[in-house]
C-alpha cells in the first residue's frame, strides 16, 4: 500500500511540474474531474490508464518509480559515527556522494581509481552502516536522502569549515554559470523569515532540478554546490583518485 502511495505521489509532482489540473487532465483523458479526483484518492488505476497518464506527461513507470523511491522515507541526517566514517576514508566518501548524485557504480568505477573488488569492499562498508541497500549485481539503493542534513558542529561540518568553504569561495565567480549575490540591508525580523522561507524554496527547487536529471547521461551532468552561490565545482580531494 505505501508503494502505491508513493507512486500517486510521483503522478501527482509530475502533474505539478507540467502545470496540468485534474480537470485538464480528465479533459485529455476524456472522463469527468471526479473521476481523476477518484482515481488519484483511491489508487486505483488500470495500466492502460496509467500508461495514457505517462504519455501525456512524456514519462515511463521508470521515471514514475525513480521519483517515488527518491521522495520514500529515507534517512535525512546522519549519525556522529557514520559522520566519522565518511571522512575518515576518502574513497569510501566519494563512493556515498557519487551514489547520492545519482552515479551509477559502473560511471564511479569509470572515473575513480577504484577497482572492482575494492568497490565491493566499500559498498558492503556502506550497507553495514545503513547508508545503502546492496542490491545482487552490485546493484545499490540509497538509504539516504540526497539532502541529508549534517550533525551541527560534527565531523562533516567542520571539514567544510575548515577545507572546503575557502576553497569553494576563491574565486571571482566568472566562469560561465557561476553565480554570487551578496547583498546588505536594514530589514525586520518577520522580512528575515520571510526571506529564510523563500531561499528554502530555492534549497527545495536545487534538489528537485538534481531529481529530474538523474536519468542524463554522466557527460551532461557536472558537479554543482550552491551556497547562495553557484558554480561548476568539485572537492580538490578528489582529484588524485581521477583517472587520468
Amino acid at each position: 500500500m505505501a508503494r502505491s502511495k508513493q507512486l500517486v505521489d510521483a503522478l501527482k509532482i509530475e502533474l505539478k511540474r507540467h502545470g496540468m489540473t485534474y480537470k485538464v487532465l480528465a479533459g485529455k483523458l476524456d472522463v469527468s474531474e471526479s473521476t481523476v479526483k477518484q482515481m488519484f484518492s483511491s489508487g486505483n488505476f488500470t495500466l492502460k490508464r496509467l500508461d495514457a497518464i505517462c504519455e501525456l506527461l512524456d514519462s515511463d513507470l521508470t521515471s514514475l518509480l525513480e521519483i517515488s523511491e527518491s521522495i520514500e522515507n529515507k534517512l535525512s541526517k546522519l549519525n556522529l559515527e557514520q559522520e566519522r566514517a565518511l571522512i575518515q576514508n576518502k574513497k569510501l566518501l566519494v563512493v556515498a556522494y557519487c551514489l547520492v548524485n545519482y552515479w551509477s557504480v559502473e560511471e564511479i568505477l569509470e572515473r575513480y581509481l577504484i577497482d572492482p573488488l575494492e568497490m565491493i569492499t566499500l559498498l558492503a562498508k556502506l550497507d553495514k552502516m545503513k547508508l545503502i541497500e546492496l542490491l545482487p549485481s552490485n546493484k545499490v539503493r540509497l538509504l539516504m536522502a540526497n539532502n541529508f542534513h549534517w550533525q551541527k558542529n560534527g565531523p562533516i561540518e567542520k571539514y567544510f569549515r575548515e577545507q572546503v568553504q575557502t576553497e569553494f569561495f576563491n574565486t571571482d565567480f566568472s566562469d560561465d554559470g557561476a553565480l554570487r549575490v551578496v547583498k546588505n540591508g536594514i530589514i525586520s525580523k518577520k522580512g528575515q523569515l520571510d526571506l529564510h522561507h523563500r531561499l528554502k524554496m530555492i534549497d527545495n527547487l536545487f534538489d528537485e532540478v538534481s531529481q529530474q536529471e538523474r536519468r542524463l547521461p554522466l557527460k551532461d551532468r557536472e558537479g554543482v554546490t550552491m551556497i547562495l552561490a553557484i558554480r561548476s565545482w568539485q572537492l580538490s580531494i578528489f582529484d588524485d583518485l581521477e583517472r587520468d
